[in-house]
């Protein structure tokens, strides 16, 4: 083999092992060291240690000096909000509504937190005659929505306590809860099984259900839900129907760069 052709495959495998040191990393929290990099890798100590070096001064890997292990670095978290602030909600979500609407029947939408209310973001509305059409950009509350209630269950606990301080839940129907320790319930409730149910709580005869979106950095930046007459979202459908609702925040939250607790991409 010419030495420039020898040349090019030594790069292309250095590349190809400092990629899967940022792999290795990315799906470890807890950082891992210079010889257990080695053993995974199946290299020499030496070669993964001048690797680590070579990241570590492009600030793509950090050492944490308590453990002496390394995790990713600053470095990495810019170009990743670069790539993201590229990215555009709205049109990574719409297939993903159309394909709910498609599943479920019902109008589904996605609404982003502003200032204690839910703000309408994408939506895409079911072709069944009586449905629930909505405009983006209109403002709902928060305590009485599938969606508020899906961003608050799992936003940091801070968030939830801010959001309730000095705060009246206005009642809007019946089912509306206005007491702040019965609210909390219903947040550990979300929180537990995974998605949230307006039962009317806004408006006499609309069932809504939603479920959480997160970003790469594991916040919730948003929460999808589909919303249509209690005649039709009934007690009975809401775990097949929620499941559905749930797939789909999975997928967005992929297409955002969210990782499951696994390590693995949502899908």
């Amino acid at each position: 083999m010419p030495a420039a052709e020898k040349t090019d495959v030594y790069r292309s495998q250095v590349l190809d092992r400092t990629f899967q040191i940022l792999d290795i990393l990315a799906s470890d929290g807890g950082g891992q060291g210079v010889t257990e990099l080695a053993e995974r890798l199946s290299l020499h100590k030496s070669t993964t240690h001048r690797l680590i070096m070579v990241l570590e001064s492009g600030r793509y890997v950090e050492k944490d000096g308590a453990t002496g292990k390394y995790r990713l670095g600053s470095r990495i978290i810019e170009l990743g909000l670069s790539a993201l602030s590229r990215l555009d909600i709205y049109q990574i979500a719409r297939p993903h509504l159309r394909d709910l609407v498609a599943e479920t029947g019902e109008t589904a939408h996605i609404g982003v937190m502003r200032g204690g209310e839910v703000v309408s973001l994408v939506n895409w509305e079911s072709s069944q005659t009586l449905r629930t059409p909505s405009t983006i950009g209109t403002r709902h509350p928060a305590h009485c929505s599938s969606l508020g209630k899906a961003i608050l269950a799992f936003a940091a606990p801070e968030e939830l306590d801010r959001f309730l301080l000095d705060r009246t839940l206005e009642r809007y129907t019946r089912n509306t809860i206005t007491a702040v320790e019965l609210f909390r319930k219903e947040i550990d409730s979300v929180r537990r099984i995974g998605y949230a149910v307006d039962d009317e709580e806004r408006e006499d005869g609309l069932r809504c259900i939603g479920a959480p979106v997160f970003s790469c950095s594991g916040e919730t930046v948003a929460a999808v839900s589909i919303a249509g007459p209690a005649f039709r979202i009934t007690r009975d459908r809401t775990s097949s129907l929620a499941a559905a609702v749930m797939k789909t925040a999975a997928a967005i939250s992929s297409a955002l760069g969210h990782r499951s607790s696994n390590g693995n991409v949502h899908f």
